[in-house]
């Protein structure tokens, strides 16, 4: 919401003023704060854990998965990178292919990416295609006695090259994760937050029949304020309270990181960023796309709200 926004400032300011003490402590601006998330999102991602980073939540969202399943193993997209912890290094494949390398519990499946990608634009079903390649990875991990806890990506890839998943294939993909009693993450740490324009969440792009089983946020929702979330469902929280081992986070969740929460959404609200969004990205759009044709090394010009990406070639 822009940097110093003297409303966020204003509210941890405030809060700071009264109290700031760990989450063990029972305090309003926690719930009040849960309850103005869960607006944003389907019904039944109903449960909230506040952490402090977005590898914090990547890494709470793996052990969710492993915990609900009772399963390891875990599917992610080419080029992908979900944080700096060792568990999520081991599931970048940006990051791992330059260190130890791949993980006997890792799979990686192709970026459905239709300009670049293995299946491209004139394919006549490329979301099936791409989908099909996870189908395949499940069948063959089964093969070999593996178990898959969960499909984990970005709603739209980032570091990845700024793809944008053809619609219908995350609904594909849940399909075939789910069959195989795994879950499906998805990662909006970057995306979520009304960035794409037209939805608050960037997953939505991909039609209203589809709701991740996990979702976690980081980055812009403390507007640079460390604060981090993860939203799941009932039963995947029960499964995981079940062990008696229970979640504690000393700062997530603390009054002034939710009170900034807070104050973020209701700039986001005020100021009609989700419009503005589309609106600015509709016209760099425009004039990317005006470049485009007096420069041959642009190859493809894509993007939804200010999540944009210009392909350069040779």
């Amino acid at each position: 919401v822009g940097h110093c926004h003297p409303d966020v400032v204003k509210a941890a300011h405030e809060q700071n003023q009264l109290l700031n003490t760990n989450s063990r402590y029972l305090h309003d601006n926690l719930v009040d704060y849960a309850e103005r998330l869960s607006k944003t999102l389907p019904e039944k991602l109903c449960i909230f854990y506040f952490l402090n980073s977005g590898s914090e939540a990547n890494d709470l969202a793996l052990r969710l998965a492993r915990q609900y399943t009772k399963h390891e193993d875990v599917i992610v997209l080419d080029h992908a990178y979900h944080g700096h912890l060792t568990s999520l290094i081991d599931i970048s494949p940006y990051k791992f292919r330059n260190l130890e390398g791949q993980k006997e519990w890792v799979h990686v499946a192709p970026v459905p990416d239709t300009y670049r990608g293995l299946y491209r634009e004139d394919h006549e079903d490329s979301v099936t295609a791409y989908a099909d390649e996870v189908k395949n990875i499940i069948e063959h991990a089964h093969k070999r006695g593996r178990k898959i806890a969960a499909f984990f990506a970005e709603s739209l890839p980032s570091v990845g090259g700024q793809i944008i998943p053809p619609a219908g294939y995350f609904q594909k993909v849940a399909e075939h994760v789910h069959s195989a009693g795994g879950v499906f993450i998805a990662d909006e740490i970057q995306v979520g937050f009304g960035r794409v324009g037209k939805h608050f969440w960037a997953f939505q792009l991909q039609g209203e029949d589809f709701i991740p089983d996990i979702v976690t946020m980081g980055k812009p929702i403390g507007n640079g304020h460390p604060l981090a979330c993860v939203a799941t469902t009932k039963e995947i929280a029960e499964a995981f309270a079940a062990t008696g081992v229970e979640y504690f986070n000393t700062f997530g969740g603390n009054p002034v990181s939710c009170a900034i929460g807070l104050a973020v959404l209701d700039v986001i609200e005020k100021e009609q960023l989700q419009a503005r969004a589309t609106e600015v990205g509709n016209f760099l759009m425009k004039i990317l796309k005006e470049q485009q044709i007096k420069h041959p090394i642009i190859g493809d010009v894509r993007g939804c709200g200010l999540f944009i990406g210009v392909d350069l070639i040779k």
